[in-house]
């Protein structure tokens, strides 16, 4: 289709990008329905990559809009701490004043969150063997055209140039067609784990995974 394009993250992005991730938090839906307010998602999950990696990260645009969006990380453990560090803090320390919106929704989140850390729900990957990962996202009316696909390709192509060894995702049973995705470019599933954390909000099991892909 024309009017389609890849291209490097700029800053003046950050809008849209944040804007699209909102939309497609929920299995490819509003994050509305596990989260009161978009601000604290943003800055939780997505924040670090615009603000911080700016240069790993990619949009997907359609007639000069952004409909797309991969978030990468070329230093997994380096990003964990700069996080843990930096942001965190900040997360917390905007709640206590006020910030947020939080609601019921958010507090079945977080304790959900924590329960499934506590109980081992989340795969478990060697960031030595792949140390970068990546978020990726679609507008569902622009799902299809093969956006997500160039996308991966643009950053697998940048993690290669940087010598990086491998790297890696985290997606749910849920996402079959982002999953066939993943397997046809040549990722691998390197962990599976049942998980509740979305109990209360889709029928039937769901399943955290990660793939990987050694570069």
């Amino acid at each position: 289709m024309s009017g389609l394009c890849v291209r490097p993250y700029e800053p003046a992005d950050r809008a849209a990008v944040l804007k699209v991730a909102a939309d497609v938090a929920f299995f490819g839906e509003p994050l509305e329905a596990f989260l009161e307010d978009r601000r604290l998602f943003a800055e939780a999950f997505c924040a670090y990559y615009t603000d911080r990696e700016p240069e790993h990260a990619w949009v997907a645009c359609a007639d000069g809009q952004v409909v797309g969006y991969l978030l990468g990380c070329l230093d997994t453990r380096a990003q964990r701490r700069r996080w843990r560090r930096e942001v965190l803090p900040r997360l917390l320390w905007r709640a206590l004043g006020g910030r947020y919106r939080l609601g019921r929704l958010t507090a079945r989140y977080v304790l959900a969150h924590a329960r499934g850390l506590l109980c081992g729900e989340f795969p478990r990957v060697d960031s030595a063997s792949y140390p970068a990962h990546l978020h990726i996202g679609i507008a569902a009316p622009w799902r299809g055209h093969g956006l997500g696909r160039r996308l991966l390709e643009a950053f697998l192509a940048q993690a290669r140039a940087a010598e990086v060894r491998g790297v890696h995702l985290e997606t749910t049973s849920q996402n079959v067609a982002a999953c066939r995705l993943y397997e046809r470019l040549g990722f691998r599933l390197l962990d599976a784990r049942p998980t509740r954390l979305w109990a209360r909000l889709i029928p039937g099991p769901v399943e955290n995974r990660c793939y990987g892909m050694a570069l």
